[in-house]
Order: C-alpha cells, then sequence, then structure tokens
C-alpha cells in the first residue's frame, strides 16, 4: 500500500515547495520514494501476468518520475512536483506509444493508460487505425465495464476543427480531433492506502490493456 507517511510527505511538500525545506526533509523523501518503487514492484509482478511486452524483472526505478522540476520555461519556479508519478511499458516511463501510469497524490490521485500527446507520425497512425478499425475500437472503448470505470476517453487535448483528411461527418470525428489517446480513472487516498490496493489498481490496468494493444497495434 502507499503509506500515509508518503501521503504526509507530499501534503507539507506542498505547503514548503522550496529547496530548503526538501533538503531539511531529504530523508523524509527518500523514504516515501521507496515505498513507492516498492508499491511499483508489486504492480510490475501484476503487469507482466498479462501485458507480456512488460517483464517481470523491469526495474521500478525505470518507471518513477524524477521529483524536481524543470522550470527553465514555467512561470512556476517551485523546484519540486507534489506528486509521484509511475509509468510502465516495455521501457519503464519512457514510451513513445502507450503505457500505463500512476499518478500519486494526496487529494488528485489517478491511473491512466494511453498515448499522451504523440509524435506526428505516431499520431497519424493512431487516427488512420480508429478509421480503418472502429469497430474493434469501439468493441473496447464501448464495452460495459470500460465505459463504466474510464467513462469518455480525455479530451483536454483536442482540435476544433477535424484533422486533415477527415470530414466533418465522419461518425468518429469527435475522437480522431484528439491529439491524446487517453483514458483515466481518479483514485481516493484510502483506496490507495488499503491493502488491496496493488490488486484495484491491477484490475485497472487490466481494463485498459486492450486499448493499449490497439494503440500499439495501430503503429506496429
Amino acid at each position: 500500500m502507499i503509506s500515509p507517511a508518503t501521503f504526509d510527505f507530499l501534503t507539507e511538500l506542498n505547503a514548503n515547495n522550496n529547496r530548503e525545506w526538501f533538503h531539511t526533509n531529504k530523508s523524509r523523501h527518500d523514504s516515501a520514494r521507496g515505498n513507492v518503487l516498492e508499491f511499483a514492484g508489486k504492480l510490475i509482478e501484476n503487469l507482466s501476468k498479462f501485458d507480456t511486452s512488460i517483464s517481470s524483472d523491469l526495474d521500478p526505478g525505470n518507471c518513477i518520475m524524477r521529483i524536481y522540476r524543470d522550470v527553465r520555461f514555467s512561470n512556476d519556479k517551485t523546484p519540486n512536483k507534489t506528486n509521484f508519478g509511475l509509468g510502465f511499458s516495455e521501457f519503464g516511463k519512457n514510451f513513445k506509444v502507450a503505457g500505463y501510469y500512476l499518478h500519486i497524490h494526496p487529494e488528485h490521485s489517478f491511473l491512466a493508460g494511453g498515448c499522451w500527446m504523440p509524435e506526428a507520425d505516431i499520431l497519424k497512425s493512431i487516427r488512420q487505425e480508429i478509421d480503418y478499425n472502429g469497430n474493434d475500437f469501439h468493441q473496447i472503448i464501448d464495452d460495459k465495464s470500460f465505459k463504466g470505470y474510464f467513462g469518455e476517453p480525455d479530451s483536454q487535448y483536442k482540435l476544433k476543427t477535424p484533422p486533415k483528411g477527415y470530414l466533418h461527418d465522419h461518425p468518429d470525428i469527435e475522437y480522431l480531433k484528439l491529439k491524446s489517446f487517453t483514458f483515466s480513472h481518479p483514485l481516493g487516498k484510502l483506496e490507495l492506502s488499503n491493502s488491496d490496493a496493488v490488486k484495484q489498481i491491477s484490475e485497472g490496468f487490466i481494463l485498459l490493456y486492450p486499448f493499449i494493444a490497439f494503440l500499439r497495434n495501430a503503429t506496429s
């Protein structure tokens, strides 16, 4: 499970997001990070059982995101993220096509998966796959269990007009306008800090797997 101490650290970091505080509390960060890595290791074991592209030997250290922010091009100069992020794929967090993601935050945790802001050639291939194999796409996203858990795809990154080569009246035009192909599901602190947390997150990822496979097939 994710320890209450991990959430406490993140809550206090949010209220004291400066280098001095972080340096003083570095040991707490390291302990929280260790808790998250242990949790990730258990998730990797479960992921490898249904997604054979992910090895059970995948190093959790290759899945965890840096807590330090890149502030070079941001107006927000706070030095640290106030969450732990985990990305899971054959290559850990560094995936270009499709993978799984877990966001650990005291108030805004969620699990997600798909292909986030892909490069132009990958984006084109995914749109073509939806265009050519719309029935397969809808079998996945309209499945009762999938729909009940994830709802509609994340749509904060979306074109206002149809992409080049597609007409306004295409039956899947709202999906083809997407610039990211991801689904997400919110998680409460209690869900992550109970003894069934790994099992519950894994079940969410199992639901995502057909969608992940569809995206990978589009770009293979």
